[in-house]
This record gives C-alpha cells, sequence and structure tokens, in this order.
C-alpha cells in the first residue's frame, strides 16, 4: 500500500508538475495538441509542413508541390503595355463618338471595326509575356502560346530579336523587344568605363545627346551594364542551366494558337467587310 501510495503521489507530482509547466509555457492548450500530432501523424505532418513552408517562402516552393506551374519571374514590355492602353482609350472614345453620335451604318461599322482592332490590339501590346519557372517557360506571342520545358531549350539569344531554340524549332519571344539603341548606350558606358574615363551623366542634352562627363559617380555607374533585353535572355539562359537538367523539367515542346484572340479579330474583319460591301 505504501509503495502504491508512493506511485501515486508521484504520477499525481508529474501531472501537476506538466500542468504547472504548461501554465507557465502560456497555458495554451492549441500548441500541446499541435505538438501531440506532430508526434502521431509522421509522414502525413511532414507533407504539412512542405505547405506551410510553400505558402510562407512563396510561389516558387509551391511549384515544387505542383502547385502552380509557372510562378516565379514574368518578362514584359512596359512600353508596349503603355502603348497598348492609349490605343485602346483612343479606340473607345472614337467608337463611342461614333456609336452615339453617328447616323446610318455609321455605329455599325464602328461596332464592326472596334470587334476586329481591339483584339489586335491587344495581341500585339497586352498579351506578350515570358513565364519563367523551375520546369518550364512559357512563351505567350500574339497568336500562340507556346510551353518549353528547360530541358528542351537548346539556345536563347538575343539578336535583332529575342529568341528561344527548341525541340528544332524558333519562337520569338515578343514580350522582350530588342533596342538596338539601349545596347550602344550600354557600350559605350562599358567602353568609358574600361578606358578609365568617367561615365556620362545621363541624356545631356534637351534632344538626349551622349551626355557631359559625371563628376561624381557613384558605385553603380561604374560598373558595367547590359540592355535590358540582353540582361533578360542572360537571366532566361541562367535558368535553362540551372534547371534543365532536372528530371522534372523534361518535356516536349507544345504549342497552342490563341482562339480567344483570332476569332473575334477574324468575326470582327467578317463584319466590317460585309457592311462595307453592302453600303
Amino acid at each position: 500500500m505504501t509503495s502504491e501510495d508512493s506511485e501515486g503521489t508521484g504520477e499525481g507530482e508529474d501531472r501537476g508538475g506538466a500542468t504547472d509547466g504548461d501554465r507557465a509555457a502560456g497555458g495554451e492548450p492549441g500548441g500541446a495538441s499541435g505538438s501531440g500530432a506532430d508526434t502521431g501523424s509522421g509522414s502525413g505532418t511532414g507533407s504539412g509542413g512542405e505547405a506551410g513552408s510553400g505558402d510562407a517562402t512563396g510561389s516558387g516552393t509551391a511549384a515544387q508541390g505542383g502547385g502552380q506551374e509557372f510562378p516565379d519571374r514574368v518578362y514584359r514590355s512596359a512600353g508596349g503595355m503603355a502603348g497598348g492602353i492609349v490605343l485602346l482609350a483612343i479606340g473607345l472614345w472614337l467608337a463611342t463618338d461614333a456609336v452615339i453620335g453617328g447616323e446610318g451604318r455609321t455605329p455599325w461599322l464602328a461596332l464592326a471595326a472596334m470587334l476586329c482592332v481591339v483584339p489586335l490590339v491587344v495581341a500585339f501590346t497586352l498579351r506578350p509575356a515570358v513565364f519563367a519557372g523551375e520546369r518550364r517557360m512559357r512563351v505567350r506571342n500574339p497568336f500562340r502560346t507556346i510551353e518549353v520545358p528547360w530541358g528542351a531549350v537548346e539556345s536563347l539569344r538575343a539578336g535583332y530579336s529575342s529568341e528561344v531554340l527548341a525541340g528544332g524549332a524558333k519562337y520569338q519571344l515578343w514580350s522582350i523587344p530588342v533596342s538596338l539603341r539601349a545596347r550602344k548606350k550600354a557600350t559605350r558606358h562599358n567602353e568609358r568605363i574600361s578606358s578609365g574615363r568617367a561615365p556620362a551623366a545621363g541624356p545631356g542634352g534637351l534632344f538626349g545627346g551622349r551626355g557631359v562627363p559625371n563628376m561624381g559617380p557613384d558605385a553603380s555607374e561604374l560598373q558595367e551594364k547590359r540592355a535590358a533585353s540582353d540582361q533578360s535572355v542572360d537571366e532566361l539562359r541562367e535558368l535553362a542551366e540551372t534547371h534543365g537538367r532536372k528530371d522534372t523539367a523534361q518535356g516536349e515542346v507544345a504549342v497552342r494558337w490563341s482562339f480567344e484572340v483570332i476569332a473575334p479579330a477574324v468575326a470582327g474583319a467578317v463584319l466590317l467587310a460585309i457592311l462595307l460591301a453592302t453600303g
């Protein structure tokens, strides 16, 4: 009886100590149950931990879990997007004026023209983009979408246009336009740096000349520069070299026509031709 009582007393003290310890730690039952779930769930807890890590670290880890295919980097042309917005605004203003104030067949001609022109403007200005993930790159051109696994990439280059060679074919990257002016400007800057001269201070004049020498350049101005298109292609080439040998980055090139752009443009063109022919 004495030994059993002492054992019971010991268990009571242990429970009491654990209770006091829980109270000292803040008395959070959720934390205790969470640790119990970690101990009992085994591999299930491991997968849950990976999911939580993916949400915390960003879309790059989520891509490994198969949640998102093209999450990491997006390349677009800021100038093209700005031009597209301006063109759409002007077209909407002209079409609205023609529909409200026009007479006879004018409103119908304006609507048919908008149905034909708007998809084309969107296709060449707002639509182009390159999505680079861990498994592949997705090239969204005006009328086609090309999915290129990194293992299928043969070459990436930026000459007079940015291109990717994959699967024995060549595909242009419409969202990474090549600026020969920016390339020449970067070349002149690098030549000045290599020769020990101070870099130019900027545009320099009203009409954007070569600029005046910078008397106090900072550290960034003393480094070599590259044109934006060349830098983007270098980043894509680095991704291809990094992920190209992974098993998850293998596969065939897939090309899909963008009928959501082609169909309304063709319908608008046919409608506009019919209206003009019957007028």
